[in-house]
């Protein structure tokens, strides 16, 4: 989906109406095998692994206590795999036409600034991460002992770069807004994949069951 408008009211609509229940994930889960699994990257699922595995493990831990923990895994996976597919969908420039079309070239501005240079930085940790497991692969360093380094080292180089960036814009002269133009583009199908998930949360919000006591 090459328009990012449609491809944030697809998002939004797909996520709500996995969280609201079995139904609608089941749903959610059929768009994204039909939509958002095919071109879906080969490094994006390495990154989602993790979420999933760890969503799963806490919620078997809520079930073997009592509680709807396998219905929670359920909902949390299939919003994870949108978020997958919208991380995989993303290309460099377009938050920041979506905001200005939204919010305009003031606030707008530095909304979009922001979640561009959030989606830089998390390219960068994703990167660091990536060297940092070379590197203990190579020392034969392994296990759970290494998350708090590793964490720290990411963190640092986190506020390091957030400190060089406001430290570049200050130099720069800026101060609050800009002027931009935002220019978008739209697929074939992007009118069809979103009309897809827009009907997937109305069938979230009025189950198939519905109709038939309406038929009756």
């Amino acid at each position: 989906m090459q328009d990012v408008r449609m491809r944030m009211v697809a998002a939004t609509v797909l996520s709500a109406a996995a969280f609201s229940g079995i139904p609608g994930a089941a749903a959610a889960f059929a768009w994204w095998i039909v939509f958002g699994s095919r071109n879906l990257a080969s490094g994006t699922a390495r990154r989602i692994v993790a979420p999933i595995v760890l969503i799963a493990a806490f919620g078997c831990v809520i079930a073997y206590t009592g509680g709807t923990g396998l219905s929670y895994v359920a909902r949390m996976i299939v919003i994870i795999l949108i978020g997958g597919w919208v991380y995989d969908e993303y290309r460099p420039g377009e938050f920041m036409d979506l905001s200005v079309w939204l919010l305009g070239n003031r606030l707008g501005f530095e909304l979009g600034m922001i979640m561009e240079m959030g989606m830089q930085w998390l390219d960068q940790i994703v990167a660091d991460f990536t060297r940092i497991q070379l590197a203990l692969s190579l020392k034969g360093i392994r296990g759970i002992r290494t998350i708090v380094p590793v964490g720290v080292v990411l963190i640092h180089g986190s506020l390091a770069r957030a400190g060089d960036t406001a430290v570049i814009l200050a130099v720069r002269g800026y101060r609050r807004g800009g002027t931009y133009q935002p220019a978008f583009r739209s697929g074939r199908f992007d009118v069809l994949r979103m009309v897809a998930a827009i009907c997937t949360g109305i069938f979230a919000i009025l189950p198939v069951s519905e109709f038939f006591i309406l038929y009756r």
